[in-house]
């Protein structure tokens, strides 16, 4: 059975990567993630990843929360440059070559952002991870995947989390909260659902690139998910949202 996805777009957020310990990186979890992706690499699928930077810039975001905004992001930015080379370090140890490129020139740690070398990178069967968002503040890192997928043609964007899809409500704390198994772009927004945010959701509308929204958590599921099992929720097209109850 082949891939139904031949290039991905992976993301990840920071907090992953910290696992229980909730601040910096946990080796453990970081090398169970990379197993993962190197399963899937290894059925020739072309992966691109973006990592946030919760995991360490939530640790000081007290005392950002007076800064300036534009030196705040910044801030993030370097903490998902910290992710992308703790991610680098683990997939190479899994013996899958791998590339980091920032939006933010830092020559000495990681390439700079070109999206015909990100591209040429795929092609050659390397694993690319693009740090440090798109290098300008005011945007997110759900932006930053979006932007890029568009960019190097990725066919989906797996978003990783700690829930199994999209619900209309927390389903931590609403019981009868209800599971979206398929969604339009336009009802994401319309229903103001915390998936990605406006800009990502936008993006994404505009060149038709859906985005699956999947449990981490659970073993195997990346490989599921590019397998085409029907795994977390898919947001797409403009079609009517179906819904399961839980």
């Amino acid at each position: 059975m082949e891939p139904v996805f031949k290039r991905i777009l992976l993301k990840l957020s920071g907090e992953a990567l910290a696992a229980g310990q909730g601040f910096g990186v946990d080796p453990v979890r970081v090398h169970e993630i990379a197993a993962e992706i190197q399963e899937v690499h290894a059925l020739g699928v072309e992966i691109a990843i973006v990592v946030g930077g919760g995991n360490f810039f939530r640790g000081v975001a007290m005392q950002a929360r007076n800064m300036d905004r534009a030196a705040a992001d910044y801030m993030g930015m370097l903490a998902t440059t910290i992710n992308a080379l703790a991610l680098q370090d683990a997939l190479e140890k899994q013996n899958v070559y791998t590339r980091v490129m920032s939006a933010i020139e830092m020559k000495e740690v990681a390439e700079p952002f070109i999206r015909r070398r990100a591209i040429r990178h795929l092609e050659k069967g390397r694993i690319v991870i693009f740090a440090a968002g798109t290098g300008s503040p005011y945007f997110s890192t759900d932006t930053a995947a979006s932007l890029r997928a568009v960019e190097i043609h990725a066919n989906v964007i797996m978003k990783a989390t700690k829930v199994d899809g999209i619900y209309d409500a927390d389903p931590m704390l609403v019981k009868d909260a209800k599971r979206f198994e398929q969604i339009s772009y336009t009802e994401v927004l319309q229903k103001g659902l915390k998936v990605m945010d406006a800009t990502a959701i936008s993006l994404c509308r505009e060149n038709n690139t859906p985005i699956v929204i999947f449990d981490l958590n659970i073993a195997g599921n990346i490989r599921r998910v590019v397998m085409g099992e029907r795994v977390g929720s898919l947001v797409g097209g403009e079609h009517t949202a179906t819904s399961s109850k839980q």
